[in-house]
């Protein structure tokens, strides 16, 4: 079952026809996500933080956040792929047999030191996600994230060659979060020859267009929690003001 769901997620990303991720923080969102027709389900590692009362950058007990995977895991049928910053310091052995553990098939693994927005030496960063190829086999779909356009170290060279060097090391997927520029977008799909991940936030171009531009998936990180994180507390300043919240 889990090589079968990993090969369902592997095969969903397409150039062109990208596979869309609305992140999720719970089994609640996990399930309305899937009741959306969505198939499959991403847990974001900032919005769970929230939930749990921790900060985004691996403030998150390991036991914690992968104990949160696997409650959205169990409560939906769709494949699940987590967030899980640059690994909470685990092993590659170990990373691969935590998430196997909680049920995900597939993982996002950042390139930057969390909270400190230090880059991973590409070198370090694709022995690594060499390793964790190779203790997870083919059960698990492996999301590389490239963090320099994040920190505002972003070129178009630099990133070429982190996210070749990454795919090459066994990463199905390359995630230059931050980049947004359409035409940086199209010219870095171009020139990978690999599967792109860019990330939607406010400003950024359409679904359809990242589509154009040959993205391969979608994600939408803390956005989704964010909106509803206000939602809600409009909702509570109106019963504060002694108003009808619905």
């Amino acid at each position: 079952m889990t090589t079968d769901k990993a090969a369902a997620l592997r095969a969903l990303h397409v150039p062109g026809t990208p596979l869309v991720l609305p992140n999720v923080w719970d089994t609640a969102s996990a399930r309305a996500v899937q009741d959306a027709g969505f198939p499959v389900v991403a847990t974001g590692s900032a919005a769970i933080a929230r939930v749990l009362g921790y900060e985004d950058g691996e403030g998150t007990p390991v036991g914690e956040m992968m104990a949160a995977v696997a409650r959205v895991a169990r409560a939906v049928d769709v494949p699940v792929t987590a967030d899980v910053e640059r690994g909470y310091a685990l092993e590659p052995a170990a990373l691969a047999e935590a998430l196997a553990g909680a049920g995900a098939v597939g993982c996002n693994l950042e390139d930057s030191v969390p909270g400190t927005g230090e880059m991973v030496e590409t070198g370090v960063q694709a022995d690594f996600l060499a390793e964790v190829r190779a203790a997870a086999g083919p059960d698990l779909v492996i999301n590389a994230r490239i963090d320099l356009y994040l920190h505002g170290h972003g070129d178009r060279a630099a990133a070429v060659e982190r996210g070749r060097r990454y795919l090459e090391a066994g990463a199905d997927c390359v995630y230059p979060i931050g980049l947004a520029d359409e035409e940086e977008i199209r010219a870095l799909a171009g020139e990978l020859g690999g599967m792109v991940n860019i990330h939607f936030w406010p400003g950024c171009s359409s679904p359809a267009r990242l589509a154009e531009l040959g993205v391969a998936r979608i994600s939408f990180g803390g956005g989704l929690h964010r909106a509803s994180d206000d939602y809600t507390r409009g909702l509570l300043a109106k019963i504060r003001e002694g108003r009808s919240p619905y």
